[in-house]
């Protein structure tokens, strides 16, 4: 009896909330780019906080974001999505950085008065690549012969949006259809859907404040870097409450809040209530 044993490559795309994005050992300053107004030009910040010499490969990929916040890899834009990468050039294209060590990627919008009005949307993926074995350097022998190894080489990524932006925004949002789910009280969850109209993605925070009935006003909960992207018009959203003892989530009710991210301009896009039984 053969026994067969196959592993293969891992490619990980990770579309982190932070302000500063990590996957393995790079780290990229900022999460997102938007262009906006005059604004023609950014720089992207990439540093390598391990040990060993790291290679990474700069592209950009065209992505769809699901009605439950997943993301899948496209080539054609679906209907009322536009791709930014044909109006986006960016230098270098490949990056190799020794430890502790960062660099620079410009990234620059190209045509851009030729654009109509609306939102453009591509992602800039930095990929690593696997270093290559020394030569010389023999591979573990194998003590069964009738087993087959391959040996595992994962690939890690990070993609962040690049988003061209023409003309006034029109774009609106409301929190819908609030549920929270207390079948384990000790890991209460509030699950939402955000509703988005207009000519914009939206980018924001969620906090949620449990008021009591005396008027007691605690934070219950707050999820970072929530997105609806064009052309979706809404996005199922669950996150997990905290439950510290401090709020009865029984009675009262949740004050639930959208805006914009601390490190833009002060903005509220919507907020709802839900009151508990």
């Amino acid at each position: 009896m053969v026994r067969i044993s196959v592993t293969g490559l891992i490619l990980l795309q990770i579309f982190f909330p932070f302000n500063t994005k990590a996957q393995g050992n790079l780290l990229l300053t900022p999460k997102r780019v938007v262009f906006e107004g005059n604004k023609r030009s950014a720089d992207l910040n990439l540093a390598n906080i391990g040990d060993d010499t790291a290679t990474y490969v700069i592209s950009l990929i065209q992505i769809r974001m699901t009605e439950n916040g997943g993301f899948e890899t496209i080539t054609e834009p679906d209907e009322g999505q536009r791709f930014a990468s044909p109006y986006l050039r960016y230098f270098p294209r490949m990056v190799t950085l020794g430890p502790n060590e960062a660099q620079t990627v410009k990234l620059q919008v190209t045509r851009g008065s030729s654009l109509e009005p609306g939102e453009y949307r591509s992602h800039l993926y930095f990929r690593s690549v696997p270093a290559e074995k020394p030569l010389g350097e023999e591979e573990e022998a194998i003590v069964d012969p009738s087993s087959i190894s391959v040996r595992l080489t994962p690939i890690f990524g990070i993609t962040i949006p690049a988003i061209i932006r023409i003309g006034k925004p029109t774009v609106s949002v409301t929190i819908d259809d609030a549920e929270l789910k207390l079948e384990n009280e000790a890991v209460p969850r509030l699950k939402i859907i955000l509703s988005r109209t207009g000519n914009y993605s939206v980018y924001g925070d969620l906090t949620v404040d449990h008021v009591s009935p005396a008027g007691t006003v605690t934070r219950a909960g707050m999820a970072n870097g929530v997105a609806v992207y064009t052309p979706n018009r809404s996005r199922k959203f669950e996150f997990t409450l905290l439950n510290g003892g401090e709020a009865d989530l029984k009675q009262g009710k949740l004050i639930i809040t959208y805006s914009a991210p601390s490190d833009v301009k002060p903005e509220v896009y919507a907020t709802a209530e839900l009151m508990l039984n």
